[in-house]
């Protein structure tokens, strides 16, 4: 493994740990939704009880012979972790690889009815069909009217919000300050926007629906300027932590938004028409699913981010992966886990699990004193990074 080894690996085996509570009750909680989902099949139903108390009680096992990613698993750290529990390996493996038995599970890759079905589907769009993400949607007619970089810094604030997006669409009084920028820990805004410059953009997404959709604003937007010449779209190239985008989420986005009315449908049309005439490009590498951080990226996609004027890591797991999955202190520069990345790189991510670099020594102290350590993975606060 490439990346710094001056900060310990996050593990999940203290009991009441955050990684631990993932493992040990979201991961069964999952299992169980998932069956609920589906009228899924009694070889289904076997796979998925037998996932259930292997994730919780056994050892980590490798995929079945037929598995044609087998050996990509196999090189990625199974043929290391086999055999030891899931608490015992890098919360991150473990947890890239619980979905990936998920999958296999329900026969996703497998030949048969269900492959291909995407086991996380009606829980997408439930929440794309919600009548927020209306509200929200609508919540960019009044901002049409805004001076054209207010507009996008509303838009890189639902970007960054995600599913809370409606609120970054509300913009404070000009004598005011917005609550959403009091809760960032770190706000390199400017940095970022003065990156936009009529060149390339890689974002590489996070969740798919109601906060895969502000995501493709921003990129209008950009286009739409000229803000940037071109952009690539990173999804995953299967189901994957319940909702992270894929190529039939960016469609389902983009249905929703060339369905809907006013700006939203305008800003639908024109991504269509981008996706048409080659100016935004989806993008779904196998190591987008990969249990690994972005230091150990193959060639081909390092040219690819290398090329590009600014890469925008979107969400907490991009996070994990763009700066390891350590437990640095959080004063730690950002500049120094990303050294390696090939390019301009920033990170827009709400505060979901234990790591984080780039705080001032004030406003970590300041959050401990008010939070104790739960503001790292109450979703309530977010950072805007970037390391030009």
């Amino acid at each position: 493994m490439s990346e710094p080894a001056d900060a310990p690996v996050i593990l999940s085996d203290e009991p009441g740990s955050f990684p631990w509570s993932v493992l040990a009750e979201r991961h069964p909680a999952l299992v169980r939704k998932v069956r609920d989902a589906f009228p899924y099949g009694p070889e289904q139903h076997r796979a998925l009880d037998a996932l259930l108390k292997n994730a919780t009680e056994g050892v980590i096992e490798p995929l079945g012979e037929r598995a044609a990613d087998r050996e990509q698993w196999e090189r990625w750290g199974g043929e290391e972790y086999a055999g030891r529990s899931w608490f015992d390996v890098p919360f991150l493996w473990s947890e890239s690889y619980f979905y990936r038995q998920l999958l296999e599970a329900v026969g996703y890759f497998t030949p048969g009815p269900w492959k291909g079905i995407d086991p996380f589907r009606p829980f997408k769009l439930a929440e794309l069909s919600a009548p927020e993400a209306d509200e929200e949607l609508a919540a960019l007619d009044p901002l049409a009217e805004r001076p054209v970089e207010e507009r996008e810094e509303a838009l890189l604030h639902g970007s960054l919000w995600g599913n809370r997006a409606d609120l970054g669409f509300r913009l404070a009084a000009a004598d005011g300050e917005s609550d959403i920028v009091a809760e960032l820990v770190a706000n390199d805004g400017e940095s970022l926007r003065s990156l936009f410059a009529g060149g390339t953009l890689c974002l590489v997404a996070d969740n798919s629906g109601r906060e895969l959709i502000p995501d493709l604003l921003l990129i209008d937007h950009l286009l739409h300027h000229r803000r940037v010449g071109r952009a690539l779209l990173h999804v995953k190239p299967y189901p994957y932590y319940v909702s992270d985008a894929t190529t039939a989420d960016v469609v389902d986005a983009l249905r929703h938004l060339t369905g809907a009315k006013g700006a939203a449908a305008e800003s639908g049309h024109r991504l269509w028409a981008a996706m048409t005439d080659g100016r935004l490009t989806v993008r779904a590498h196998p190591f987008s699913c990969a249990p690994l951080p972005y230091a150990d990226m193959p060639d081909d996609l390092r040219r690819e981010f290398a090329e590009a004027d600014v890469t925008l890591m979107k969400g907490d797991l991009n996070y994990r992966r763009l700066v390891g999955d350590r437990r640095y202190p959080a004063t730690t520069p950002f500049a120094a886990p990303t050294a390696y990345f090939p390019g301009p790189v920033a990170a827009l991510r709400t505060l979901k699990s234990d790591v984080i670099v780039g705080l001032d020594a004030r406003t970590e102290a300041a959050l401990d004193a008010a939070e104790g350590g739960r503001w790292r993975t109450s979703g309530a606060h977010a950072l805007i990074q970037v390391r030009a």
